[in-house]
């Protein structure tokens, strides 16, 4: 019997003029989580959707357990033990987990026996130490929770081997513990997991080898142990990399460009989500915001950037931005790249090409009926090169492309209007070290050219190496600003809990 769940032999797939993967060779074991590296373009997505029955393979071959497979569509993976929990996740929001999970059942004819089927997911929630309930709807979820139904739906429907698209870009470090303790637990029941994802860090720290895609083509594998993650991005990259990131002292201006007193923000059901929030931003100032997701950060952007209302006052060269409404600030040069959740849902029309994306901003400013295509076809093409976006065209629908060349649109298309004060939220998330890089490399550039960037990310690394100063919020309220460069990152995590400055300074 073979020792292996999966073996893949010369796997190849194209799209038009993209060869995607070529001659891939590779094996997954039994009781192994490997985690599946490359950079953003390098195929990583497209041999998982083999994998999981969603293309088709032009030449090479899939074995399941010893079994040689021909897959037509996902059913098919399934019925062979693969399940796959995409990026953005394949549920019904308005149902319950239970729906979700049981959804085109099919066993048992007509009348669906309910309760031995509750029996059933309970059995599995137990066995690998989920705690959903089952009843609960979906949009009331968090993200954590709503990946975790994707994981049990998986396993009721029979997956023993599970594909993780970048399931961590979204979590707090928190819900990543908690995640890894479930893959872990997984992989002892002799479940086989194969995990994409670009931090580096949580490669070496979750997976037992590491395979590395590079333009398409199969780098090698390496047991993690054996590896370091700088010898993994030098195989993802294909040279040496330095993973320190570049940080760059701009001149300031004299006076601040954005000066916040006082920020609330309260939601409709009187939830506050911005407390009393004080600071100022100076022109060629990089200030990062560290804090665990849903502390306010997505309410701050918002706020100053007139999506929602607030109390208080944030003036910006003179003008209150509280009183103005998004078209007036963006015409004030304060442009925001907020890279959500759901990129596809709300920062990029999902069915619209690359151009379509770009002209989106600039639409407004058309003279005439008319949108002048021919420039907006220009401009993609500039920004694809410059950016590296892999895409075949730049009339290729964006919900084609890979996560990593969705955010890449994302970025480019605000940082070229050319800004006098950039709100950039969640840049990094699912790139690659080299795109990370190259992101870094261009909010420098506009620091060198006298603009404010308000930058909010996940990664405390990040945020600590490449800011000017950092601000800690916890629930809505400004907890200090310190200096990255001489503050201890536990004292930065200790104020992200809720602890003042004050506090953490005098304990």
């Amino acid at each position: 019997m073979s020792l292996n769940a999966i073996e893949v032999n010369n796997l190849s797939k194209s799209f038009g003029k993209v060869l995607s993967n070529q001659h891939i060779t590779l094996e997954v074991r039994k009781g192994e989580i490997l985690s599946l590296l490359g950079e953003n373009g390098s195929g990583k997505s497209t041999l998982v959707n083999m994998l999981a029955g969603i293309y088709a393979p032009e030449s090479g071959s899939i074995t399941i357990n010893g079994e040689l497979q021909n897959f037509s569509s996902p059913q098919d993976a399934i019925a062979a033990g693969i399940g796959m929990v995409h990026q953005h996740f394949k549920l019904v929001e308005v149902m319950s987990a239970l729906e979700n999970i049981t959804l085109g059942e099919r066993k048992g004819g007509f009348f669906i026996n309910k309760t031995k089927i509750k029996e059933k997911i309970e059995a599995i929630q137990k066995q690998f130490g989920f705690n959903i309930d089952l009843d609960r709807k979906i949009y009331t979820m968090s993200v954590s929770e709503k990946q975790t139904v994707e994981i049990i739906k998986m396993l009721y429907q029979g997956a023993r081997i599970l594909i993780l698209d970048e399931p961590t870009a979204v979590l707090t470090p928190q819900e990543t513990r908690q995640l890894f303790e479930i893959l872990r637990r997984m992989k002892e029941k002799g479940c086989s997991i194969i995990i994409i994802t670009h931090k580096l860090n949580e490669v070496m720290e979750i997976s037992d080898r590491v395979t590395v895609l590079h333009k398409g083509k199969l780098v090698g594998t390496v047991n993690t142990a054996e590896s370091s993650e700088e010898e993994l991005a030098g195989m993802m990259i294909g040279e040496k990399i330095d993973l320190t990131y570049e940080y760059v002292k701009a001149e300031l201006t004299s006076e601040p460009i954005l000066q916040v007193r006082d920020l609330t923000n309260i939601d409709k059901l009187g939830k506050k989500h911005l407390d009393g929030m004080s600071f100022d931003l100076f022109g060629g100032e990089m200030l990062g915001v560290a804090g665990i997701v849903g502390s306010g950060q997505k309410e701050l952007c918002e706020v100053l950037t007139g999506i929602q209302k607030a109390t208080g006052s944030a003036i910006f060269q003179n003008s209150q931005l509280l009183k103005l409404s998004p078209l007036e600030i963006k015409k004030l040069g304060i442009r925001m790249n907020f890279v959500p959740e759901d990129r596809l849902g709300m920062g990029l029309v999902a069915g619209m090409d690359v151009t379509d994306n770009v002209l989106l901003r600039t639409y407004n400013e058309s003279k005439g009926l008319f949108i002048d295509r021919h420039s907006g076809d220009e401009l993609a093409r500039d920004l694809v090169e410059r950016y590296e976006i892999a895409t075949p065209s730049i009339h290729h629908q964006v919900k084609q492309l890979s996560g990593g060349n969705i955010q890449k649109v994302l970025l480019a298309r605000e940082i070229e209007m050319t800004p006098k004060l950039l709100i950039v939220s969640y840049p990094f998330r699912g790139l690659d070290v080299g795109a990370t890089n190259n992101i870094i490399s261009t909010l420098n550039e506009q620091k060198k050219k006298g603009i404010g960037i308000l930058l909010i990310a996940e990664d405390i690394d990040q945020i600590c190496g490449i800011s000017d100063r950092v601000m800690v919020i916890h629930d809505g309220k400004n907890m200090g600003i310190v200096d990255p460069k001489t503050t201890a990152k536990e004292t930065i995590g200790l104020m992200m809990m809720g602890k003042n400055i004050s506090e953490v300074q005098n304990a």
